[in-house]
């Protein structure tokens, strides 16, 4: 996907080009979805699932998240035009990205609600979790390289378990 220097990709191409990886499977319940928590409603949730079916014991490897959850509101996303993507990266990967997005020197430290801006995830940094809200034209490729690099790492522990 090629994205404009002046934007970031939006929630629907981030879950189109992930829906373009080979055995990808994009979890996006819509209101009124009964078979999960009306919380998830209107979420994206990324598994690798070569079989299309949502795997019972395997976290996501990324997700969308369009609203504040309760036990995570400091990335102030329940105003409107305001969504993170949440990527699992590993713990080196982790530090080598935030490392790399440091300010400069007399520069503030951007805070968790801080857009276009790889940072850890605010409740799940310590396991490899990075998180960007409203990704722009700082993060937005970056994203999408996050998101591949996490499916083929998932598709390698779906193949190492096989």
């Amino acid at each position: 996907m090629d994205l404009q220097q002046s934007t970031g990709p939006t929630v629907e191409q981030i879950i189109d080009a992930v829906r373009e990886l080979d055995g990808a499977l994009v979890v996006a319940p819509a209101v009124g979805d009964a078979t999960v928590p009306e919380l998830a409603w209107g979420d994206a949730f990324f598994y690798y699932a070569p079989d299309g079916q949502m795997p019972r014991n395997v976290q996501p490897y990324g997700t969308v998240v369009t609203k504040n959850y309760p036990d995570d509101t400091s990335s102030d996303l329940d105003p409107a035009g305001r969504w993170r993507v949440n990527v699992h990266v590993g713990r080196a990967r982790l530090a080598e990205l935030v490392g790399a997005a440091a300010p400069e020197p007399g520069e503030p430290a951007p805070g968790p609600a801080t857009a276009d801006v790889v940072q850890p995830h605010p409740v799940y940094g310590t396991a490899g979790w990075v998180s960007v809200v409203n990704p722009g034209p700082a993060t937005g490729a970056l994203v999408l390289t996050l998101l591949r690099d996490a499916h083929d790492a998932a598709r390698a522990r779906f193949e190492r378990r096989r």
